[in-house]
């Protein structure tokens, strides 16, 4: 079913008979008409059979697992919330073969930088609390804080939504997510594509994919090339654990067997665990606008020991003080139930750090400043040295 640029519909069903150059046949070893096909001569056999005794019957899309209607029921359902989503340069979205968008000319030496993520296994809680409505805002903010942090504005966003039997009141939920969570980046949700592929999933389950598309001025890209000792480092607060580690979360979860509808910090656990990823693109795009911003890593798996160093030259280390922001309750669960060590949640949780912002110290005080204006919690959490021979390039203390 076509969204936005090529959104078609796969099934992954035989007919009750196959045709090549005219020719009947079917793969060896599969049960056909009653016979098991293990040679040419059984498969003659099977098909004498099938030809004599059983009357062919026509067969539809349908019959194969696969409602086109249902498809089409569900490109009718998203259009208003891809509609919301919409921007000036976009020339042709819902319903086309490819999706049109028009680079600005207030670019002159622009670079496109693109991303892909998924969701990974927070979707199985998500089946299995029956909660969809958040895993699409997760799935714009895998992508759409990874090209952020290159400097670049999101533009534009497509997505990926494959399952087994297509459920379009779930599927409609999951993309009405997407669609909010490309309205807080700023992004167009140009398009998508919908895959009903019966005995590939479940019922009930899915995958997501998406695909983000941004561009920078080239001579603003951020690399964190100029990143020197001295330098400040500022910690901007995770809603929760956004989409990583999750497969340690369900194992906990699996020996704990917590309540799930019971308090949690002021909400249900449920809710905390579900929690959507933080989309942190319109501040930070202000902050580079008032602010050299020298490199920014968005905590994802990995945590702050694997993230942090990909901006960081060989020569140096960043220094965090773990005691200088506030780390979610949610982490201290998971450690305790868990019984997960410290190194261990620093190299799979992001522990309450979403985004990490370098900056020079001279800097860091206006960062803060602007940051916390534009609603987001940022504490200052190290600074950046010279690396020691044999150190590790982040170094949580």
């Amino acid at each position: 079913m076509a969204r936005g640029g090529c959104r078609a519909s796969a099934a992954g069903a035989w007919s009750s008979q196959w045709r090549r150059n005219g020719v009947q046949c079917c793969p060896l070893g599969v049960d056909w008409a009653g016979h098991t096909i293990k040679s040419g001569l059984d498969l003659r056999e099977a098909q004498l059979y099938h030809e004599a005794d059983i009357p062919l019957t026509s067969l539809t899309y349908r019959d194969a697992g696969v409602d086109i209607d249902a498809g089409d029921s569900l490109v009718e359902r998203i259009k208003p919330f891809a509609k919301r989503t919409m921007r000036p340069e976009v020339m042709a979205g819902i319903g086309g073969f490819g999706a049109l968008f028009e680079l600005s000319r207030k670019y002159r030496e622009p670079v496109l930088v693109s991303g892909t993520d998924g969701v990974g296994t927070k979707l199985k809680l998500a089946f299995q609390l029956n909660r969809h409505d958040t895993v699409g805002i997760d799935l714009v903010a895998m992508s759409v804080n990874d090209i952020l942090v290159q400097g670049a504005e999101p533009l534009f966003f497509l997505d990926y939504f494959a399952c087994g039997r297509l459920d379009v009141d779930t599927a409609a939920t999951v993309i009405q997510g997407i669609a909010r969570g490309c309205e807080m980046a700023g992004c167009a949700l140009i398009g998508g594509e919908t895959a009903e592929m019966p005995s590939m999933y479940p019922d009930g389950e899915y995958d997501l994919a998406g695909f983000a598309v941004g561009a920078v001025e080239k001579s603003k890209l951020i690399d964190g090339a100029a990143i020197e000792p001295g330098d400040a480092v500022i910690g901007l607060a995770s809603s929760g654990a956004h989409s990583n580690g999750y497969s340690l979360v369900r194992k906990i979860l699996e020996r704990a067997r917590p309540d799930m509808n019971a308090d949690f910090d002021g909400r249900s656990l449920a809710e905390a665990v579900m929690a959507p990823t933080r989309i942190y693109v319109k501040p930070l795009l202000a902050l580079m606008d008032a602010v050299p911003v020298k490199g920014m890593a968005h905590i994802t798996g990995g945590g702050l020991l694997d993230n942090v160093p990909r901006i960081l030259k060989d020569s140096l280390v960043a220094t965090l003080d773990s005691t200088a922001w506030t780390r979610p309750k949610l982490f201290d669960w998971l450690q305790r139930e868990g019984q997960v060590a410290d190194a261990e949640m620093h190299r799979v949780f992001n522990c309450g750090i979403g985004m990490v912002v370098v900056v020079a110290q001279s800097q860091e005080e206006k960062a803060l400043k602007l940051l916390r204006e534009a609603g987001e919690t940022a504490w200052s959490i190290g600074m950046i040295c010279r690396r020691g021979a044999d150190q590790p390039q982040t170094i949580v203390a």
